[in-house]
């Protein structure tokens, strides 16, 4: 999910990354508490006093984040939904949970957690602050910690809002689920609840550009459009999930590819099998013994003069692990090897024999229809 993430420690287990888009957050956190928030309720400090504040309630917001994430991380552990990572990035944390909740109890239970470490949190700066005051600290203390009060509850009764994937978002799914016992329908729904989120986030931030706050409009728009985009895909996730649940490899493949044989030249290739039967991966196939595929990537690297002279069979990618899937590997498992490979085309294979060939856009049509089914039925 965040390839360029940087793996900065370990704690309880968990392995904790951050993304490089972190540092835009950390900045812009660390320049408005420096600039604004900082010199208003605490005037007339010098500069350098407000940077070192700015830095030390940024951090331990950081730290506020990361607690928020590890609570969910704990409870789902514990719960037996396994996390492979927590990982902080330009919108916050998440912690990434290898597989769905198996149940509307625990889909509740991991979704609370964060709210209340969030909520604690707010409690326990603002008891500090107030100790601060009683024993009569410097001011910068009893500033840094308010303002961390303040955050920690903003944080959390921001996530508490019905729209999914925000925390508030899932307890209404788990609501749903519980209620209907259809966690695609109760996802279904609270992915609606995050579009409705998101397109007012996105209004609210137009309003702020007029109103001449650019910054914090900006803001606003890119994280509504981050909450569309993760309610749509969480939707299409669980569909997925739920489409492809009982199907192996051999229910969706196509089971007679256009084929080509070594001896073809690169010319008649292009001419008479990819651009006319409009295919761009093609199984290499000699007396019925599979050999491996020629695509687009493997055509464009010779020289177009040399295609009249040169055969299939001497550029051919051969029988290769990576490309060659057995008929029934279940859909699931399919999928999680496109996420983890990036590759989207493979060869279906038993013995050298050729079965048939499958793609992500084979999946995804069929994903399409059995939405377009489910809508049907649903009117």
């Amino acid at each position: 999910m965040f390839s360029n993430s940087v793996k900065i420690l370990s704690i309880f287990g968990f392995e904790v990354r951050v993304d490089p888009s972190w540092l835009l957050i950390a900045g812009l956190i660390t320049w408005s508490l420096s600039q604004q928030y900082f010199p208003s309720v605490m005037p007339d400090q010098p500069p350098r006093m407000y940077l070192l504040m700015a830095i030390t309630a940024m951090l331990l917001f950081f730290v506020s984040l990361l607690l928020h994430e590890l609570a969910h991380s704990v409870v789902a552990r514990r719960l037996g939904v396994p996390v492979s990572r927590i990982t902080l990035f330009l919108f916050g944390g998440v912690a990434e949970l290898e597989s769905e909740p198996q149940s509307a109890g625990v889909e509740l239970r991991v979704a609370v957690a964060g709210p209340i470490m969030s909520f604690c949190l707010s409690f326990g700066f603002w008891w500090l602050a107030g100790l601060a005051d009683y024993l009569q600290t410097p001011a910068v203390f009893s500033a840094i910690f308010s303002y961390l009060a303040l955050i920690n509850l903003v944080l959390a009764v921001f996530n508490l809002v019905p729209a999914f994937p925000l925390d508030g978002g899932r307890i209404l799914r788990a609501y749903l689920w519980h209620r209907t016992g259809d966690v695609l329908g109760a996802t279904e729904t609270a992915s609606k609840s995050g579009y409705v989120f998101a397109y007012f986030l996105m209004a609210m931030g137009m309003f702020s550009l007029f109103s001449g706050a650019f910054i914090a409009g900006l803001w606003q728009i890119v994280l509504g459009g981050f909450v569309l985009l993760a309610a749509r895909s969480s939707y299409q996730f669980q569909l997925a999930r739920a489409v492809f649940a009982d199907k192996n490899v051999s229910a969706l493949m196509n089971s007679a590819p256009v084929v080509v044989a070594p001896e073809m030249t690169l010319s008649d290739f292009a001419n008479q099998i990819m651009l006319k039967g409009r295919v761009s991966f093609v199984p290499v196939v000699e007396d019925g013994v599979l050999l491996g595929h020629m695509d687009v990537k493997l055509l464009s690297g010779i020289d177009r003069e040399n295609w009249e002279s040169t055969r299939v069979g001497d550029v051919f990618a051969g029988m290769d692990t990576e490309t060659i899937v057995e008929p029934d590997l279940p859909v699931q498992d399919l999928l999680a090897l496109i996420a983890s490979t990036g590759r989207r085309k493979f060869l279906v294979a038993a013995d050298h024999q050729l079965l048939g060939v499958i793609t992500l856009a084979d999946l995804t049509k069929y994903l399409d229809v059995a939405n377009v089914l489910r809508d049907r039925r649903k009117h």
